[in-house]
């Protein structure tokens, strides 16, 4: 198998399609904007595909009660304090910073949203 996407139902998908788009790098790859109004959003490699949509059928997560734990977007980035403030400035708001070794450094935030996004430099890249 390979991995194709991730979805998400939040209560305004293209809001939040985009806030990432605008402010982490991604890409739309696919939009309908008819009800659910999709937002199928790639990120710099091309590979990875999230799928942002708002479907009212169904019970809408929660992800701003959600520990980041629990539920969070990670992006690999070079300086996570530069992006952290970046993204500051565009609504997001600081949660945790962690270092666990040396070379590596994970900051933890919440998007306009409530959603978890987490940047992530880690001594060994995946």
């Amino acid at each position: 198998m390979i991995f194709e996407h991730y979805a998400l139902n939040v209560p305004d998908s293209i809001a939040v399609a985009d806030w990432y788009v605008k402010n982490c790098h991604m890409q739309v790859v696919k939009a309908i904007d008819a009800a659910p109004h999709t937002r199928f959003l790639a990120d710099g490699t091309g590979r990875l595909v999230l799928e942002i949509y708002s479907n009212q059928a169904v019970e809408m997560p929660d992800f701003a009660k959600m520990d980041s734990l629990e539920y969070h977007l990670a992006f690999a980035v070079d300086d996570p304090e530069v992006v952290k403030k970046r993204l500051q400035e565009a609504g997001a708001r600081f949660e945790e910073s962690v270092q666990p070794s040396e070379r590596t450094k994970l900051i933890m935030m919440r998007d306009p949203f409530g959603m978890a996004l987490q940047l992530c430099k880690r001594a060994e890249p995946f």
